[in-house]
């Protein structure tokens, strides 16, 4: 008797994908591997996607979606800003390696579009100049990302380093660190020993840098104002 073909689809291959993210990072991530997750051959897959990088967009357009459905675009410029920051840090850290792909892959997908439009309508209410609004919500996305990547790439190597030494990472560091002298690592050693370092992605760094990219905003429209009334 013939054996049954496994039942795929679009939706069941952008599944096995974020299983397979999940386990082993995008660095051993394969259309190879994902066949055999699925239980076919891989050229199969190339009926539903004609590449990798072309599954990368489905999955980017797939994570702007869910953004867009958790957004909600209320109060003025500033709280639209927090709340989709806000937002865009939840699902991207609830997906592994989203992070990567959202900066690995084009705006040419329908929700990508929409993603970086519902981004610009945020400050559309400011005095900026088109140029300025583009900025704005360039270097907050982009400071979203990184403290998302950053996070996830810590736990990462920490994790490996703890799985091959017997000692904590930190231990070692601080070795090193004692094998300097004070004009090269005095203030890194210090912060170091005072447990600065593990604020970092914590709310609390998140919410301190959010609140830095809108003081500057914030500054930049009351230049603009005041260059407006001196102009009038």
């Amino acid at each position: 008797m013939k054996k049954a073909q496994p039942q795929i689809s679009e939706d069941r291959i952008l599944e096995a994908s974020w299983e397979l993210l999940r386990e082993g990072g995008i660095e051993k991530f394969s259309m190879r591997r994902l066949a055999d997750r699925l239980g076919i051959q891989a050229p199969s897959l190339y009926w539903y996607f004609k590449s990798k990088q072309n599954l990368y967009q489905r999955l980017a357009n797939h994570i702007s979606r869910v953004i867009l459905e958790e957004h909600r675009p209320e109060g003025d410029w500033k709280e639209q800003l927090t709340a989709f920051a806000v937002t865009v840090r939840s699902v991207l850290s609830r997906y592994s390696c989203s992070t990567q792909l959202m900066m690995m892959t084009l705006p040419h997908e329908p929700d990508i579009i929409r993603f970086n439009n519902r981004m610009l309508h945020c400050v559309e209410s400011t005095p900026l100049e088109e140029a300025q609004k583009v900025q704005v919500v360039t270097t907050l996305v982009n400071f979203v990302f990184f403290f998302v990547l950053d996070d996830y790439e810590h736990e990462r190597n920490v994790s490996m380093m703890a799985k091959e030494q017997q000692e904590p990472p930190g231990e070692e560091l601080l070795r090193l660190m004692d094998s300097m002298n004070e004009k090269e690592v005095g203030l890194f050693r210090r912060m170091f020993k005072n447990g600065l370092f593990e604020l970092l992605g914590t709310d609390g760094a998140f919410e301190f840098g959010l609140r830095l990219i809108l003081l500057g905003t914030e500054q930049v429209i009351k230049e603009h104002e005041h260059g407006t009334r001196k102009n009038t």
